[in-house]
């Protein structure tokens, strides 16, 4: 495949016999010729000009690379070798050719992203982070999975955990990844309409992700699959690392399809490498899927030998863990690397990257050059898009004076959702929002906005994402639009079907991911679709993700309040919990004691009139129950509407004290879903009304009825309990 080895001279006699089988084509192995599936004949592009001595450091690149994987894992003593050593040419090209990226600003909003769907691979990635020249020291490097390391298990997107510059995406859920990344490729697609103009392009970066066998069977990477194929997203460009291995067995003892020719059938470019370890192929055929704007992503199927460079694992599941470390000083030597220098990497090679990375600042340069232009050219926009780089919103009391209070009468709060989400997104510019094919029921559209997408009236600077009915994959997608930044992202779906999504809800929560869910038909009052339909237990089961703020409004008021605090939460994720029937509009309580007490997740809606005998803890739909009860229970009973349980726990002990007096043992909460998590604010001994059962079909005030969800059933079990 080298027409040219004489560089090989310049390299030190570690190296020369690792090179040469490299560049070589890697043995007998993979020694047929490339294959390319569903595009044209790769064309004569950047790739195809390499010179041999570029080739050659990026092949001691990967060596070293591979060398690094090896050490740290083995220090470790835990860990995922077969990745980093399979894919490690993948790497060279990428990080020392065909992404464009500046490691001293790595947050600069035009890189080329990068996404390690196959997060268990994670060395492969700190490996690269730090030849590539990114703040992340070798001692660092060393330190893998240790504690307090920038180099943990799995990669982190950046958060109070871990700063760790130049990661994307926290992954690890096998799928994720390449989900996340048709996310970051929408908000891509989505930055460059709304922000390019005819004079200046300041966004026309490339999404990468690198993913194996175990993400696409997840069935997650099919929903986003198709979702990047559907909506045109060329700028996305994935790599697989096609080893024929999964972690118990060979792939063939789990799988049979041709994934090449699935993803042709979903409208993708498909290439595929026999010799997944060829330099110069896998740079020509990154370098024709990023010149192809022809509204296909691409898929680069890799062809593999998984742990190379351990030849006692390599090629078999046993290489996948750590089931290599046993022989990693004889694969060492045998690679040419220094036997008592562990970690190492060569001059040349720190040198070489050192070259990249003032190519790549004088790139950076240039395009500062035309951002400043830009701006100068467009100061409207320009501050619209600062304040998405620096998430910047309007104040909660400015939010809140564009949001007029209410006409006091029953209505759904989706209904009243539906109102309130026109004026957040016409404060916030960057807010979106999308259902999974609900909007007629969610209501969540926003009107005016457009539709994101390609073709059949869509564009990509439209704020509704159709996401189609794929929840789980709405999930990753709107997780992708929170690690690309920018925008506010939303998502609709029936409360219920908030199972399909609770894998990327919980990695929202641990990466601290700003992203608003829009559960809507909240309980057993959805009635006629039946239990199938009713969530009895889905509020409670999310309450338990740590940093997941559930919000549940009890009329249009608190509705507007639990927009307003999705807004202004920056460092989690907040899930609305609404309802399909009508409630009450609380009209004896004043709209902002309502919306205020919304962001301190609960708050005095029925003040008593003597001294306290007992207090009602409601929420949402059955707030309207407790106030009814207290007016038959007596002048000293209070009424607590809690929304929120969190954001009521993060408030300071005084107002928790100033709510629910411990003085006031007396206590009962209502909710209609499974009582457990209530005991935590009325104890052992309160009562709660609760459903702890699944529903029925039938009409929804029936069901309510009959399963206690009334005011005057909460009246008959308050006064038997107080007697």
């Amino acid at each position: 495949n080298v027409e040219n080895l004489s560089g090989l001279l310049c390299l030190s006699s570690h190296y020369r016999m690792k090179v040469l089988l490299l560049l070589t084509g890697a043995g007998a192995l993979f020694s047929a010729p490339s294959v390319f599936h569903g595009k044209r004949s790769l064309s004569s592009l950047k790739a195809a000009t390499l010179e041999v001595a570029s080739m050659e450091s990026l092949a001691t690149a990967a060596t070293e690379a591979r060398g690094l994987a090896m050490d740290s894992i083995a220090a470790a003593a835990s860990g995922h070798l077969g990745l980093p050593l399979g894919a490690a040419e993948v790497g060279a090209v990428l990080f020392g050719s065909a992404m464009t990226y500046n490691p001293e600003e790595p947050k600069w909003i035009n890189r080329d992203r990068f996404v390690l769907s196959a997060g268990h691979g994670s060395m492969f990635l700190y490996s690269w982070l730090h030849l590539a020249g990114y703040d992340l020291p070798l001692e660092e490097v060393k330190n893998f999975r240790q504690h307090h390391s920038m180099t943990p298990g799995h990669p982190e997107f950046p958060n109070s955990e871990h700063t760790t510059p130049g990661i994307e995406a926290t992954t690890g859920p096998l799928g994720a990844g390449i989900s996340n990344s048709a996310g970051i490729a929408a908000a891509s697609k989505m930055s460059s309409a709304i922000f390019n103009t005819e004079e200046h392009t300041i966004f026309d970066n490339h999404v990468f992700c690198l993913v194996g066998d175990g993400c696409l069977q997840e069935g997650v990477s099919a929903e986003a699959s198709c979702f990047a194929a559907h909506e045109k997203l060329d700028n996305l460009i994935v790599l697989y690392d096609a080893n024929d291995v999964t972690l118990d067995k060979m792939a063939e003892y789990t799988q049979s399809e041709d994934v090449a020719a699935r993803y042709v059938a979903y409208g993708w470019d498909v290439t595929t490498l026999t010799d997944g370890h060829d330099l110069k192929a896998i740079s020509e055929a990154i370098e024709d899927a990023k010149a192809n704007d022809n509204g296909k992503p691409t898929i680069i199927v890799c062809k593999t030998e998984i742990g190379r460079g351990i030849d006692e694992v390599a090629g078999t599941n046993a290489a996948h863990g750590e089931a290599g470390v046993a022989y990693v000083d004889e694969s060492r030597k045998a690679l040419g690397l220094p036997e008592d220098q562990k970690w190492y990497v060569s001059d040349e090679t720190y040198a070489f990257f050192g070259d990249r990375k003032a190519a790549l600042k004088e790139k950076y340069a240039a395009w500062e050059d035309t951002y400043a232009a830009w701006k100068e050219a467009n100061p409207a926009l320009a501050k619209t898009l600062q304040d998405g780089i620096d998430d910047v919103t309007p104040s909660v009391e400015d939010l809140f004076a564009a949001i007029p209070e209410a006409e006091p009468k029953a209505v759904a709060t989706r209904a009243a959702g539906a109102d309130v989400i026109q004026y957040i997104a016409k404060e916030v510019p960057l807010y979106c929002s999308g259902s999974a094919d609900l909007h007629g029921s969610t209501k969540n559209y926003i009107k005016g906005a457009g539709d994101f997408g390609a073709d059949l009236g869509k564009s990509y600077a439209g704020r509704n994402v159709y996401f189609g009915i794929r929840e789980h994959a709405m999930g990753c997608i709107m997780n992708g639009f929170a690690y690309y930044g920018l925008f506010k992202i939303s998502g609709a779906t029936f409360l219920v079907f908030a199972d399909y999504m609770r894998a990327p809800v919980r990695i929202a929560a641990l990466a601290e991911l700003p992203v608003s869910y829009i559960w809507t038909h909240d309980s057993i009052g959805v009635g006629e679709d039946g239990p199938t339909h009713q969530p009895v237990e889905t509020v409670t089961g999310l309450r338990a993700f740590p940093n997941l703020d559930v919000i549940r409004p009890a009329d249009p008021e608190e509705t507007a309040g639990a927009f307003v605090a999705s807004i202004d939460k920056k460092d989690g994720p907040t899930a609305l919990i609404l309802t399909r029937q009508n409630v009450d509009y609380l009209v004896d309580v004043p709209a902002d004691t309502k919306r205020y007490g919304v962001l301190k997740g609960a708050y005095v809606a029925v003040k008593e009139s003597s001294d306290l005998e007992a207090i009602i803890v409601a929420t949402g739909s059955e707030v309207q129950h407790a106030v009814k009860a207290a007016k038959e229970l007596g002048t000293g009973v209070r009424v607590v509407s809690m929304p929120c349980m969190e954001r009521f726990d993060r408030q300071p002990d005084e107002y928790k004290e100033e709510i629910l007096p411990k003085a006031c043992t007396k206590r009962i909460a209502m909710e209609a879903g499974v009582s457990g998590l209530w005991y935590k604010y009325v104890g052992l001994d309160g009562l709660v009304v609760g459903v702890d059962r699944f529903g029925f079909s039938a009409p929804g005030d029936i069901v309510m009825s009959e399963l206690g969800m009334t005011a005057d059933n909460l009246i008959e079990k308050a006064k038997a309990y107080m007697a």
